[in-house]
């Protein structure tokens, strides 16, 4: 029976959705990761704590950038609220093609819990409640320490701390050059 209220309320949202406009006024759309259903329904409902797919705590099992909203947000002033998670949204949506261009994964939660898959069948937990905002990204890779940011990253920090966090960038041979003679 669940199963069935999660599924109309699925479907229920995409109908919605398709109804809302675009982007804020005076933003460009970037291609987001499509190919995730709650990460599209994720800033459609991210004030929305009590999406209940979204409540479920995530397996992380490869290169992912979660993006998280959670419970104690729907606290924060409507418009301050508001004013986040269109921040969130539009500066995810910027660098989602360098994440998905590097086979990074780009998911969404409310759940105040993220698994992380460990090699020997185990799980590592990682808490993302009592932070200094209810609302951010956490880089995971397993294997590696996490890093959480807290608030809102305009976009060329959060691609600075993706970089830093994945080594996105390119390093070019560090063998020294031939000497230069003249005569």
């Amino acid at each position: 029976m669940n199963r069935v209220l999660v599924l109309l309320s699925l479907i229920a949202t995409a109908v919605a959705a398709c109804r809302r406009s675009p982007t804020p006024a005076g933003r460009l759309r970037a291609s987001a990761d499509s190919d995730s259903a709650a990460f599209a329904s994720f800033f459609r409902t991210a004030r929305d704590s009590a999406d209940s797919v979204l409540r479920t705590p995530r397996l992380i099992t490869e290169a992912t950038v979660v993006v998280f909203w959670l419970r104690q947000g729907d606290t924060l002033d409507v418009d301050q609220a508001s004013e986040a998670s269109d921040d969130l949204r539009y500066y995810t949506q910027q660098v989602a093609p360098t994440l998905k261009a590097n086979a990074i994964q780009l998911v969404a939660t409310n759940a105040e819990t993220v698994y992380v898959a460990l090699p020997n069948h185990k799980r590592r937990a990682i808490l993302l409640s009592g932070l200094d905002f209810p609302y951010g990204y956490l880089f995971l890779d397993p294997g590696s320490p996490e890093r959480i940011l807290t608030g809102v990253y305009d976009d060329e920090d959060l691609m600075d701390e993706l970089d830093a966090y994945f080594d996105l960038t390119e390093t070019k041979d560090s063998a020294p050059a031939a000497p230069h003679v003249t005569t």
